[in-house]
C-alpha cells in the first residue's frame, strides 16, 4: 500500500528515466548556478573574443591570424548581447513562481 502511494507522488520524465516528487521546486543553489554559469560564459567570451593573443607560444600566431582575417568586433559584441539576453531570460525563468503542469 505504501508502495502505490509513493509511486503516485512521483512524476516521470523521459519515459521513466527521470523521476521527481510532485510539487517540488529546483533547489536554490541550482537557481544561482544559472547566474554563475552565464556570467562565466560571458566573461570567457569577452576575454577571449579575439583569441588568446597574449599566450607565450601561440599568441603571435593568433595575432597574425587576426590581422589577416579581420574579425568583426561589432558582431562579437552582438553575440555577447545575445548571451546576456539569453541569461536574463533563463534566470527569470529559474526564479519565477513554481507551478505544477
Amino acid at each position: 500500500m505504501t508502495e502505490s502511494k509513493a509511486t503516485n507522488e512521483l512524476k516521470d520524465y523521459a519515459g521513466g528515466w527521470i523521476q521527481e516528487k510532485k510539487n517540488t521546486d529546483a533547489p536554490a543553489f541550482l537557481k544561482f548556478a544559472f547566474i554563475v554559469i552565464a556570467a562565466g560564459c560571458l566573461a570567457y567570451f569577452l576575454i577571449f573574443m579575439n583569441g588568446e593573443v597574449n599566450h607565450s607560444t601561440r599568441g603571435a600566431l593568433v595575432r597574425q591570424f587576426n590581422s589577416v582575417s579581420q574579425s568583426s568586433s561589432g558582431f562579437m559584441y552582438f553575440v555577447a548581447a545575445l548571451i546576456v539576453i539569453f541569461a536574463i531570460i533563463t534566470v527569470k525563468f529559474a526564479f519565477s513562481k513554481f507551478h505544477e503542469d
